[in-house]
């Protein structure tokens, strides 16, 4: 695992953003395409608006796959993660394929099993991830399943997630946050040739300090991000005050 520690958000953002290109441009100019993994929310604001930027990456020749979304939501809601992609990314760049989880598919089951499907046949050469608050990697909140084959899951948010989602301002109330959501699973993450994960912000920090520097466990489920050989954390003052290493 490789720790990147920055003053802002901003630069933190950047500096991610940086990379991505790079592991993007590298692997087109290897294989003619790359695949991806597209996170959400609020801290992938920076990054993406850097790595949307970069007039280098020739997107279409990517593949971009969709890290989580909601059951029940419909993509018009502000806080459809499809809706977020579209303006934050899609619509910017316009990769040359796009998978989106259908959160509001009549059957989340079915809806996991196409995705399934179809991402069975690629190679994913990057993706990019967060940290939740309750350290939840993608939507698997603790205790995470770190077993499971299957590359999309359904699965239950726990109260702290749901807070989180209502404190950043996609919800008016915590009634309004879903109960489940479809979500790309711990070990279909963990299949990327490489790992970006980017996590700015002061409430972030415990998370990041018991996974990174504690147990390694369905309990602290990014955690198992170090034992990814390549995996790149990029945090800001904020997110790294509580580490006692900030080296890594």
């Amino acid at each position: 695992m490789h720790i990147q520690v920055f003053e802002t958000k901003v630069e933190t953002g950047k500096a991610a953003a940086r990379k991505a290109a790079e592991l993007l441009k590298g692997a087109i100019a290897e294989k003619g395409r790359a695949a991806f993994i597209a996170a959400t929310g609020a801290s992938q604001f920076e990054f993406l608006e850097a790595l949307t930027g970069d007039p280098t990456i020739d997107w279409s020749k990517t593949t971009m796959f969709h890290l989580d979304e909601y059951v029940g939501l419909p993509e018009s809601h502000p806080a459809s993660f499809r809706r977020y992609l579209k303006e934050r990314l899609i619509d910017k760049v316009h990769p040359g394929e796009v998978y989106l989880i259908q959160g509001d598919a009549e059957n989340p089951e079915a809806e996991c099993e196409r995705l399934n499907q179809i991402i069975s046949r690629y190679d994913i050469d990057v993706a990019f991830v967060g940290i939740g608050e309750n350290g939840h990697l993608a939507f698997n909140d603790p205790p995470a399943d770190f077993e499971t084959e299957k590359p999309y899951i359904i699965v239950e948010l726990d109260e702290k997630c749901r807070r989180q989602q209502l404190g950043e301002g996609w919800f008016a109330t915590l009634e309004d946050v879903p109960h489940r959501a479809i979500s790309m699973s711990i070990k279909q993450i963990m299949k990327s040739q490489a790992i970006i994960c980017t996590v700015p912000d002061s409430r972030k920090a415990q998370a990041v300090k018991d996974c990174l520097e504690g147990e390694i466990s369905p309990w602290h489920p990014a955690s198992i991000l170090r034992k990814h050989p390549n995996t790149f954390v990029y945090l800001d003052k904020y997110s790294s005050a509580l580490l006692e290493d900030k080296n890594g």
